[in-house]
């Protein structure tokens, strides 16, 4: 092996010049890995018999419940804690700040199992929307194995009770792991309302301000995004709103915060929109309408 001294000299003094280092230590920052096997003990919290390597044991569900419950609040409250703290240390904040991170990890996180019976109602309709719209669907079962827009709902409704707490760091973290698995780059900050039905897929984009209504379908390639990308316009609302009983095909690109699609509008595939169109509305590529 060749000598790397050189090599370890510069690299540490990239440390010093270039930082991009957690200076307080890993264990002030919420792991990654920790919060992907989170996910999948949620997951088989929310849809149980799914991911299992073995047969759900019908007999023992109560104590199979409680002993998942458990083990995943454990863990999620350490996440959570340290999610805080940084949170804390960002604002400049530390001392006796610091002390409440526990306390407060643990009301967060029993909050959030308080909410998990009213996500898996969300999951069900969101299932339902599936099932009616898609002839390819053939069974719930079908669905909750091989349709990567459902996992992606799925993490999103886990990461918007994040988001919306102002927990940093832990949602984005869980929709980009959702994002890399399945193509699908939800921001936890966007708006879903029930029975969301994401058909194929990939390349769907769905920023941070977007509201969702009930009862939308969205095609691959679909693009719910900000009509500018200033620093300064963080905060405001930046991407659009879709009412309910909307279908966007695919490769359509929707912008800005003030665009509103009606209800019960058709957006065809690789339409470009940086306007509102009224409900009932349907529009084509060539950027003809039909009222």
């Amino acid at each position: 092996m060749p000598k790397l001294d050189k090599s370890i000299d510069a690299l540490l003094e990239s440390y010093h010049s270039l930082g991009l280092m957690n200076p307080a230590g890993d264990a002030n920052l919420p792991s990654k890995r920790s919060i992907e096997k989170i996910l999948l003990e949620l997951t088989e919290l929310l849809l149980p018999g799914f991911g299992e390597m073995e047969t759900l044991d019908h007999d023992k569900l109560t104590l199979i419940t409680a002993e998942r419950v458990n083990r995943a609040a454990r863990s999620l409250e350490q996440e959570v804690e340290k999610s805080v703290a940084f949170g804390l240390r960002l604002e400049g904040k530390g001392g006796e700040s610091f002390r409440g991170c526990h306390a407060g990890a643990e009301i967060l996180v029993g909050s959030f199992f308080s909410e998990l019976p009213v996500i898996r109602s969300l999951l069900e309709l969101d299932i339902r929307a599936v099932l009616n719209g898609d002839p390819a669907a053939k069974s719930t079962e079908e669905v909750i194995l091989s349709y990567p827009g459902l996992e992606a709902i799925m993490v999103h409704r886990i990461a918007h009770f994040f988001w919306a707490r102002e927990v940093p760091l832990i949602p984005r973290m869980m929709s980009e792991i959702v994002h890399h698995k399945t193509g699908i780059d939800i921001h936890p900050g966007a708006a879903i309302g029930e029975s969301l039905f994401i058909d194929h897929g990939t390349g769907v984009v769905i920023g941070e301000t977007t509201v969702i209504g009930k009862n939308v379908k969205l095609y691959q390639g679909v693009t719910l995004g900000a009509l500018s990308v200033k620093k300064e316009l963080a905060g405001e609302k930046r991407h659009p709103t879709i009412e309910d009983d909307v279908t966007i095909y695919s490769g359509a690109t929707i912008l800005g915060g003030d665009t509103i699609i009606g209800r019960g509008s058709v957006i065809g595939g690789n339409v470009w929109l940086t306007n509102s169109v009224p409900p009932g509305s349907t529009i084509y590529a060539d950027m003809k309408t039909r009222l």
